[in-house]
């Protein structure tokens, strides 16, 4: 633990997180957290809509990011990777390790910052959405400049990545960033996870990466399910580096941490299952990411090429797109009437009100383990036949409905995962690349040489990496309940 003295006479900036206490930051680190661009994360939940379930989830991606920061300075260190601090809050030292260095912190820093209003939810909706197909004049006036924002792919990867790379003016952070000597480029691909360094990569992208080492824990602790506790100290003090080949190093753990990693993909596992999928909550996000998709398609939200220009020309408009934006435009619309579509005029009133649909009771909805190694295509028939079965109940709807009713279907596109088995890793990799692959967790003999977690006789995960949750949920308002139970079609 830091204290303010400890501070004082080396580095004076530190933020006092709740999770790790004093997290010194450097000079340039501060002007990017007091940017406007960072500052918009204190207004955007790390759970989207679940502090509807969870009270206390009222945690923002600001202090997710900075501890993200903070895990990655932990994780380097503990590997060895680390400049001394008398280089690191140096802005004149640039060798090759101090500039890795600092780009890692601050990649770490800016994962999230094209974060969306109440997170993935409404990303989602922008994701299905597409490209905004409008004929306006503003755009017709700069054709060549629509055509290449517009190529974009609507998600917060790639609409952080434009941020690092397009804000060049005051308060921007490709103007902070370059003014310190940083190759923005290079940042940008360091948190898409396909930089040059494959350990650079992996500390950002992974299995065990500084993200999950943060969110875990933190999410834990603010909604009050200890479904995200593991032996933290004990997994960084095992972190050990290893020869990758081909001129990489990678990372991984000592066979004496096997069994806390273990435990870390098990709380996970657990985690997504109970909470990030929990019916209470889950629902919440769902409908909102209808709503929000159906006031893209009327045009009454910020489209995702608006947000691009706004962005280029540092608008302020997009500091302000944030999950109040979002909320606060649902009240407006609502207001005004401008909302045409009954449906979502229902939906609308219901997440605003924390009002939640209903939940369809159905065999083929049920929650279920399945073995990805046992048959590989049973979940595509699985996910036919409940798609089938939906299609059959809005026929139902629409029949003899009175055109007020709806379903929301929630079919996981992702599956949850302990880890991706050893199959899959060799099928997309190769035997002879095998320890060049980014993603699955390796454990290091005393001789340095590597293994993968998963194809250990003695790890677990060799057996349960093998497992999906399979989590579909099918909601429904009281009008569409109440026709689909009278035609004996659902559960009581």
């Amino acid at each position: 633990m830091i204290s303010p003295k400890d501070l004082q006479g080396r580095h004076a900036r530190a933020i006092y997180d709740v999770m790790y206490g004093f997290v010194p930051i450097t000079e340039w680190e501060e002007q990017i957290i007091n940017s406007p661009f960072f500052q918009r994360l204190r207004w955007i939940k790390q759970l989207g809509f679940a502090n509807y379930i969870f009270p206390g989830a009222e945690h923002n991606r600001f202090a997710h990011a900075i501890g993200v920061m903070h895990s990655m300075e932990q994780m380097l260190r503990a590997l060895g990777l680390a400049v001394p601090e008398s280089e690191l809050f140096d802005p004149r030292a640039r060798s090759p390790e101090a500039m890795l260095h600092k780009s890692l912190r601050i990649s770490a820093l800016l994962h999230d910052i094209g974060t969306f209003p109440f997170s993935h939810a409404i990303e989602y909706a922008y994701i299905r959405h597409g490209n905004d197909t409008r004929s306006r004049p503003d755009q017709k006036a700069n054709a060549a400049s629509a055509r290449a924002l517009k190529a974009l792919p609507n998600s917060h990867e790639h609409l952080g990545s434009f941020i690092i790379k397009n804000t060049s003016y005051e308060g921007g952070l490709t103007r902070i960033l370059e003014d310190f000597g940083f190759d923005v480029q290079m940042i940008s691909k360091i948190i898409k996870g396909d930089s040059p360094y494959l350990v650079a990569n992996m500390l950002m992208h992974s299995d065990l990466d500084a993200d999950r080492m943060d969110y875990l824990m933190r999410d834990g602790h603010y909604t009050g399910i200890k479904y995200g506790q593991f032996d933290r100290e004990y997994v960084l003090a095992n972190l050990v580096t290893y020869d990758a080949g081909a001129g990489q190093l990678g990372f991984g753990v000592r066979e004496s941490a096997l069994h806390a990693v273990e435990d870390f993909l098990i709380a996970r596992f657990s985690w997504y299952s109970q909470v990030i999928k929990n019916q209470g909550s889950a629902k919440f996000d769902i409908m909102s990411s209808h709503v929000a998709e159906a006031f893209l398609e009327e045009d009454l939200i910020h489209q995702f090429q608006d947000l691009l220009q706004m962005v280029q020309e540092g608008d302020e408009r997009f500091f302000w797109w944030n999950d109040t934006y979002f909320m606060t435009r649902c009240q407006e619309l609502r207001e005004l009437d401008l909302i045409k579509d009954p449906r979502i005029a229902e939906l609308t009133g219901m997440l605003l009100f924390r009002r939640p649909p209903r939940t369809l009771r159905h065999p083929l909805f049920e929650h279920r383990l399945l073995r990805s190694d046992a048959d590989e295509r049973e979940k595509e028939r699985l996910i036919a036949r409940i798609r089938a079965l939906v299609a059959q109940f809005e026929r139902v709807l629409e029949k003899d409905g009175s055109g007020k009713e709806w379903l929301l279907a929630d079919i996981p596109e992702r599956d949850v995962v302990f880890t991706r088995p050893m199959k899959q890793i060799v099928r997309k990799r190769g035997r002879e690349h095998l320890y060049r692959e980014r993603d699955p967790i390796k454990v290091v003999s005393r001789t340095g040489k590597p293994t993968l977690l998963v194809e250990r006789e003695n790890a677990l995960m060799k057996h349960l990496a093998s497992f999906i949750n399979f989590v579909p949920s099918v909601y429904a308002n009281d009008a569409a309940v109440d026709l689909l139970r009278s035609r004996k079609l659902i559960e009581g």
